[in-house]
């Protein structure tokens, strides 16, 4: 299906253009909204660079950041799209494509030799999170998984007898020891789960794909999330650490069940440049970009 395979490479360079170049619309509304409510001046003048950025960004079409990111891919795959195993490869062209055209910064290092590839592509680059769903659509958000806000992330094996205790702890520990490093504000994705690798892939997914002041469905966790987002924004970091009322533009939490043995917290940060776009191609070839961007 040469047809499908090019078509498939075109709509993903262009979702991979928009993450890196648009900012989305709710993140542009939460930095905006920050801006109201901050009220140390150093901190408010970052926050107008940081919409000023995002302004000439999207308009000159050119990255948001310098990190352009490790490219990431959540794919929702329709039992009966035409393709399957190929999306990979496509998928990891289309990166390189991208990267020549944009362009995008090369960060793919070999962590044992040492040495970038220079495209953004390599071992387990992309990296891929597929789910099978009904249908015959692919559904695509691509992320850009900035380093910077990456390297403080964290996991606690904790001890279940402490309980939600441990998500407090686990979490205000987290962006104390963190501080700027994140670029904040920051939007800190927390994954509650059985398995140390399950709750920090739910903590990033969390921090990545759920639109900024969304809640949680179940009462419970949207209302530990603003009494987290309170405490966070409480501990007068700020932003890009020169303090001030804004350290998070949002705190999003999603668990898994967990096995009576253990109770694994993971904290993944992303900083204010949440580079995400969403859109979906059919067995026809037609494409679509549905995410919001300015």
């Amino acid at each position: 299906m040469p047809e499908l395979e090019a078509r498939l490479r075109e709509f993903l360079v262009e979702l991979i253009r928009v993450a890196e170049t648009r900012l989305p619309l709710d993140v542009y509304n939460a930095l905006k909204k920050a801006l109201e409510v901050e009220d140390n001046p150093i901190a408010k003048q970052h926050l107008e660079a940081i919409l000023r950025n995002s302004e000439l960004a999207a308009k000159l079409g050119k990255p948001i950041c310098q990190d352009t990111g490790t490219p990431v891919f959540y794919i929702r795959l329709g039992e009966e799209f035409p393709l399957r195993a190929k999306i990979y490869e496509v998928a990891t062209e289309a990166v390189r494509e991208a990267t020549r055209l944009i362009p995008l910064r090369p960060n793919a290092v070999n962590p044992i030799r040492g040495g970038n590839t220079g495209d953004n592509t390599g071992r387990h680059i992309p990296w891929f999170d597929v789910e099978i769903v009904p249908g015959d659509r692919l559904e695509v958000t691509f992320v850009a998984k900035g380093g910077g806000s990456e390297a403080p992330s964290t996991l606690n094996m904790a001890l279940p007898i402490r309980g939600i205790r441990n998500v407090w702890e686990t979490v205000l520990k987290a962006v104390v020891s963190a501080g700027p490093k994140p670029c904040p504000p920051v939007v800190v994705g927390v994954g509650i789960a059985a398995l140390g690798e399950q709750a920090l892939a739910i903590a990033r997914k969390a921090a990545l794909l759920r639109p900024l002041g969304e809640r949680h469905p179940e009462p419970e966790i949207a209302e530990l999330e603003e009494k987290l987002l309170d405490a966070i924004n409480s501990l007068g970091i700020g932003v890009h650490g020169f303090g001030g009322k804004i350290t998070a533009l949002d705190v999003h939490i999603d668990y898994a069940h967990r096995h009576p043995a253990t109770y694994a917290v993971g904290v993944v940060f992303n900083c204010w440049a949440i580079r995400r776009a969403t859109g979906y191609i059919t067995p026809d070839g037609r494409w679509e970009i549905t995410s919001k961007h300015i």
